[in-house]
């Protein structure tokens, strides 16, 4: 890796956004079923509903099949809470304009 970006002398900023990218296609054309961090509508997982977070998922044919709930600790509970919050308020921000 890093020796394919001294080379490239230009950074490696869009080879991690690109192999996700492809991956995420592969998932969807293979219907595979693949779990990967994406950001999806929760609806009631981790006790969050009416809001879209970054989360794992199952994504198949049809795109996100099911969000998927990783074990997380109270203190990860509520930090997501936290940022679910946070999101909600810059969607009403953007209802306003």
């Amino acid at each position: 890796g890093a020796e394919v970006v001294a080379l490239l002398k230009t950074g490696s900023a869009y080879y991690a956004p690109s192999a996700a990218a492809a991956r995420m296609a592969k998932a969807v054309i293979e219907d595979s079923g693949a779990v990967m961090p994406v950001c999806a509508w929760v609806d009631g997982e981790y006790g969050i509903s009416g809001v879209y977070l970054g989360v794992e998922a199952e994504i198949g044919r049809t795109g996100i099949k099911k969000v998927v709930e990783s074990k997380l600790s109270d203190t990860e509970i509520a930090a997501l809470k936290t940022a679910a919050e946070a999101v909600r308020a810059k969607q009403a921000d953007v209802k306003d304009l």
